[in-house]
């Protein structure tokens, strides 16, 4: 009980859950229909979370009369207890909380065991087997499920004593099962890690009201280590001592010393990494540091060693010219003689240069010289796309590796690594831009030494989501042979969408005036004019003007925030492009509503997620970040939602609904490694540190048939003329040549 409550005289009332009438899983709020012990029926309102028909419930509040509602028992804490009548087991068992069992047999159950149903359950479940259609397999599974629910309400009930969100006790459970109340206990820091995503503020504050002193060097460390990681999130590789010191003094009010001191423990202790380069004290978390280092040796080790193949390329090349009806230019002949005389070798050029006409000669090149050659790409689209348009199987790099979770239900680990490599002699990595130090270092890990690697990308796209900036800092250091492709060659096509987005990377303004080709500006002053236009030209004007379809059609927007950023413009677009209607399910999940047919993408790698395809005879795990997809199907009775990711099709329970988002509108750096047939951009001005030329830049090159551009002029003018580049920490480029030396 909190001090508010203690303050005033609450009201009890005792009696059994008959129906759950609303439930919010992401705030606990509910609604609760409650058969009173005095007989009478009332309203119970307030955070509730995770309670069921049948479990009988004691709640502390206060009446109070809703001017739509009548009158209602405010809930402001409560205690559950299991069903303990007949009736109410029934009820409780048949409620939908346990997959694959109904009311009927709930009714066996009930029917057999009496009031020791519940207690057959827990402790004796193999009986169970003794009703008709409950095998040991199903008996067993049933036990384990109880006993999850009985986790899950104890870890519930603690949790909510100390007002956090309820959808973080789902999340803890999820990971560390019977043990999460004594890992809550003992670290309450774990709220804030990537695995249960909560904030850092509310990690702290539970924390501290959980009884550790607020200068105790275990939250001073905790702190220390949430910057690093905050930060690595951001892109950075390490952080300045003196910078990250101030931060977290900053953040959670003590003094600097005290922090410099958790400083230099993390650092005794190898939980921090600190290093004199790159001009400053770097403080690194230690997976980042080894995997920089690692990185550089790797790539400085096959950039000297030399590896000419003994062919006759210029036969070769033109037997492929005849075969394939192509004649390479010289730049992309330089190229295939590249990379037929080094290990390692960067392809970079803008968006008609002919990268994928070059990679599909490399890629016959090796076929012809007999080198067993694998294709990836960061993301799934981007996989999927270098299929389409060389003809041959590409996968996700995290696919190729074999990335899933490790025991520990916190780390990432590869199947392919250093002990158990890749079967090959060369891989083409695309769209290297979005590649961090991290998926990099366990690439190369996996690459055997003498195996050639060809990094393709755009040079100046936005880097890599993770840390790191490492296809511009292997460009930047000189080590790594680059060929960089300048020809433009779609140019004749009279592509106005490419013309326009190298104008724009040389910083120079396209004509906005001429609504002609594939190029087109709707200007619009206000936001609210923006959302309408926006709106029309997805659901109408698109489809029904051009025979675009709805599926091929993008919103991008530089922010989240604001009336034309990404979470008000999926509120707009949802709203218009997929309304409520009768037999449409959907679930509120925080201030979103997942609706059935929605679009949806997920926000963060879940490795260990398990997926089929179409026909349930082909599976597979991991979802990632940026991966988009449809929702299919809302069991509200079993608390799940389907989703289509492209053919990959997916269960979430609703705790885990904190990973995805819709996506209707996505932010520029999720589009990365994507290509859409018709990309409307919206031009916000609400965040002046998105508005640069790298964002413009990349927004425009996702296009591949039309690009709109709706706003003010003013904003695309501000995003060109601002080539400022954030700066992100890290001594890739240093290591580099320091390791070629």
């Amino acid at each position: 009980m909190n001090e508010m409550d203690a303050e005033k005289e609450l009201f009890a009332v005792n009696g059994e859950i008959e129906a759950v009438v609303f439930r919010n899983d992401e705030n606990g709020y509910a609604v609760l229909k409650v058969r009173l012990d005095d007989g009478s029926q009332a309203t119970l309102v307030g955070c509730i979370p995770y309670v069921f028909p049948g479990e009988l419930i004691t709640a502390y509040g206060d009446w109070e009369t809703n001017i739509n509602h009548g009158k209602q028992f405010k809930v402001s804490f409560f205690q559950q207890e299991m069903p303990y009548s007949e009736n109410a087991i029934y009820r409780f068992l048949s409620s939908g909380i346990f997959k694959g069992i109904g009311p009927a047999t709930a009714t066996l159950i009930v029917n057999r065991f009496g009031r020791r149903a519940l207690s057959a359950i827990a402790d004796d479940y193999e009986r169970l087997t003794e009703i008709k259609g409950i095998n040991y397999t199903k008996a067993r599974k049933l036990n384990e499920e109880f006993l999850r629910h009985s986790g899950i309400q104890e870890l519930m009930a603690y949790i909510c004593t100390y007002n956090l969100r309820p959808v973080l006790a789902m999340r803890i459970y999820h990971y560390y099962g019977e043990r999460s109340l004594e890992t809550l206990r003992e670290n309450p820091y774990i709220i804030a890690s990537a695995l249960i995503g909560g904030k850092f503020s509310e990690a702290d504050r539970f924390a501290l009201e959980s009884g550790m002193d607020g200068y105790s060097m275990e939250r001073i460390k905790a702190a220390v280590v949430f910057e690093l990681n905050h930060n690595m999130n951001n892109g950075h590789c390490f952080i300045p001592y003196e910078k990250l010191a101030a931060a977290t003094a900053e953040m959670i009010g003590v003094e600097l010393d005290d922090v410099n001191t958790g400083i230099d423990d993390l650092a005794e202790n190898g939980e921090v990494i600190i290093e004199e380069i790159a001009g400053c004290r770097a403080c690194y978390l230690p997976a980042i540091y080894m995997a920089e280092c690692n990185v550089a040796d790797d790539l400085a080790q096959r950039a000297g060693k030399k590896n000419s193949l003994n062919a006759d390329l210029r036969g070769i090349i033109r037997d492929i010219e005849s075969t394939e009806h192509v004649k390479y230019s010289t730049e992309q002949f330089s190229t295939l003689k590249a990379v037929t005389d080094n290990n390692v070798v960067v392809i970079t050029g803008g968006p008609g240069t002919g990268k994928t006409t070059t990679i599909k000669a490399v890629i016959k090149l090796f076929n012809a010289i007999g080198l067993r050659t694998f294709l990836c790409a960061p993301t799934g689209k981007a996989a999927k796309r270098m299929t389409e348009v060389t003809g041959f199987d590409a996968y996700t790099v995290h696919r190729l590796l074999g990335a899933k979770i490790a025991e520990d239900d916190e780390s990432v680990i590869f199947e392919k690594n250093e002990d158990d490599q890749l079967i090959c002699d060369a891989l083409i990595l695309d769209e290297c831009s979005m590649v961090d130090i991290l998926l990099m270092d366990a690439l190369v890990r996996a690459l055997p030494n003498d195996a050639k690697l060809i990094l393709v990308g755009d040079a100046d796209q936005l880097p890599s989501v993770g840390p790191g900036n490492v296809f511009a800092s292997v460009i930047a250091s000189g080590v790594v042979p680059v060929v960089k492709l300048n020809t433009i060659f779609r140019q004749g096509d009279g592509s106005r969408i490419i013309e326009n987005a190298h104008l724009i990377n040389k910083g120079e303004y396209p004509d906005f005036s001429a609504n002609t080709g594939d190029f087109f500006r709707l200007k619009r002053s206000q936001p609210s004019s923006a959302i309408s236009t926006i709106s029309d030209l997805f659901a109408d004007r698109l489809p029904g003007n051009m025979g675009i379809s709805i599926a091929d059609i993008q919103v991008l927007s530089p922010t989240r925030k604001g009336e034309l950023g990404t979470v008000n413009l999926n509120k707009k677009l949802q709203e218009r492009l997929n309304p409520a209607g009768p037999g449409k399910k959907e679930i509120v999940f925080g201030d979103s509503i997942f609706r059935e047919s929605d679009r949806v993408m997920q926000i963060r790698n879940d490795y260990d997620i398990i997926w089929s395809d179409k026909s349930g005879l082909v599976f597979g795990n991991g979802i990632y970040n940026g991966d988009t997809g449809t929702i299919t199907e809302i069991n509200t009775e079993m608390e799940y939602l389907t989703i289509d990711f492209d053919g990959k099709i997916v269960k979430y329970g609703y705790e885990s609904l904190i990973e995805i988002e819709h996506a209707w509108a996505m932010t520029v750096h999720k589009s990365q490694g994507s290509e859409f047939e018709a990309v409307i951009m919206a031009l916000s001005a609400n965040s002046s540190l998105l508005l640069t030329r790298d964002i413009f830049y990349t927004a425009v090159s996702r296009a591949k048939r039309l690009m709109i551009l709706v706003g003010d002029d003013s904003v695309a003018y501000r995003m060109i003329d601002n080539y400022r580049q954030t700066k992100r920490y890290n001594a890739l480029k240093t290591r580099l040549v320091r390791a070629a030396e």
